[in-house]
């Protein structure tokens, strides 16, 4: 099982990366936005890999970080998510914004990913709301830990306040990080009339 690449870019396409690793190159699948943080062939570069094992090849998917990875591996939990629309998703959104958009039931973000359709991004937010909690993310992961059963009016306050923002003018992105940062600063139990104007000014900061 391989778990890390570590090598020298040889090629990339569209879709995937040759990576040699002590001269034995290795051809790597990965999310646009892995294939854009990548150097050109000559560079060095490390990347996360699951390995999948088919009836007649071995797989490697590879991804930059831990949590993209571990994302990857909770897309394909779900039902009709193979590895092709799992990176797909990936290569639309990075760690945080699909925390973001799954804690903020935002199913117009989950749809910019080739092959999802507005059925498949609800069963996406339908079966994850529940499991993105535990997530390694960044900043924006606070979103996600609100949706946690333990809390569910502050997952309503975050929803509300985000499509408060949304509803003055703000691009659903930037109010989503807003209201992520006031979140993570007044706690877990704060309420919608709290987080619209702790967000306004993180917006105007």
């Amino acid at each position: 099982m391989i778990g890390r690449l570590k090598g020298v870019v040889e090629e990339l396409s569209a879709d995937q990366v040759l990576i040699d690793v002590q001269g034995v190159g290795y051809v790597v699948s990965c999310s646009a936005k892995t294939l854009s943080k990548l150097p050109g062939p000559g560079g060095d570069a490390v990347l996360e890999i699951e390995t999948l094992m088919r009836e007649d090849r071995l797989q490697l998917i590879g991804f930059s970080s831990k949590a993209e990875r571990d994302w990857y591996r909770l897309l394909t939990t779900v039902q009709a998510v193979g590895s092709r629309v799992a990176l797909a998703i990936l290569s639309a959104l990075n760690p945080d914004e699909i925390t973001q958009a799954i804690a903020a039931q935002d199913k117009a973000s989950l749809t910019r990913a080739d092959g999802v359709g507005p059925k498949l991004a609800q069963r996406i937010m339908t079966e994850l709301k529940d499991k993105v909690g535990g997530m390694a993310l960044g900043p924006g992961a606070v979103v996600a830990s609100l949706s946690e059963g333990d809390a569910p009016p502050a997952a309503g306050a975050v929803a509300d306040a985000i499509s408060a923002l949304t509803n003055l003018g703000y691009d659903k992105p930037k109010a989503q990080a807003a209201v992520a940062s006031a979140a993570a600063k007044l706690g877990p139990q704060a309420s919608e009339s709290q987080l619209i104007p702790a967000a306004l000014r993180e917006l105007a900061s």
